[in-house]
């Protein structure tokens, strides 16, 4: 049996997805609009990549980060 006392959620929060998925989505239109040499289209991803750090500060200031007020707990 695992101990889970201080254990810090390794970032299972809707905050975090959130974030990832958002960054995620940003890099692969990234890297096709790099391929297919479309600069504007490189720049605007790379600032939906920062759009989707502000989104996960935002959502886990608002409680849905890890230990956040809005987030049930799951028991491992």
């Amino acid at each position: 049996m695992s101990n889970h006392i201080g254990d810090p959620g390794h970032g299972h929060s809707p905050a975090a997805w959130t974030a990832v998925i958002i960054m995620l989505v940003a890099i692969a239109i990234g890297t096709t609009a790099f391929f297919f040499n479309v600069p504007w289209l490189v720049w605007a991803s790379a600032a939906l990549v920062v759009v989707g750090l502000i989104v996960g500060w935002v959502m886990a200031r608002a409680g849905y980060g890890v230990g956040g007020a809005k987030v049930a707990s799951k028991q491992h």
